[in-house]
């Protein structure tokens, strides 16, 4: 998992998402992308996957609650609200990546704007769909050759 967060966080694409929000949101832009991905991840999963999203989503839900030995504190405080709001379902629409962003500005200390970015989500929407796109295809090129390689 840790190789693919640098993958992320260094990739050339993710961050030239950051930088057109970077001015706004500074160290919170980064957090910011990987919601507006996470959207578009499940805006076309069908694209991505056979399994319906809402299917993989209640595989996840029961894979947390079974090994909740191993999550961080952090992680099991926030479940009954990701399972009873149903985060990563509500993330295909833009109504949903704003309430989760709200979540998420209310929770940080320091003044992160979060909560103003489906703006900028709207309007570079086709922008940040096209990065999007491009990433993933390369992180699905690097996860493929990261398992041929163990």
């Amino acid at each position: 998992m840790g190789s693919s967060i640098t993958f992320t966080d260094a990739h050339p694409i993710f961050r030239q998402s950051t930088k057109r929000l970077h001015q706004h949101y500074h160290h919170y832009a980064g957090v910011i992308v990987d919601i507006f991905y996470d959207h578009f991840l499940a805006k076309n999963w069908s694209i991505y996957s056979d399994e319906k999203l809402e299917e993989f989503v209640e595989r996840f839900y029961q894979s947390l609650r079974e090994n909740n030995s191993v999550l961080s504190e952090r992680t099991i405080k926030i479940m009954p609200i990701l399972f009873k709001e149903n985060w990563l379902v509500s993330y295909q629409t833009i109504s949903g990546i704003d309430h989760i962003l709200t979540q998420m500005d209310s929770r940080t200390k320091n003044q992160s704007n979060m909560r103003f970015a489906t703006v900028e989500l709207q309007e570079y929407y086709n922008d940040f769909e096209k990065e999007f796109t491009a990433f993933f295809e390369e992180l699905r090129t690097f996860v493929e050759q990261k398992i041929l390689d163990e």
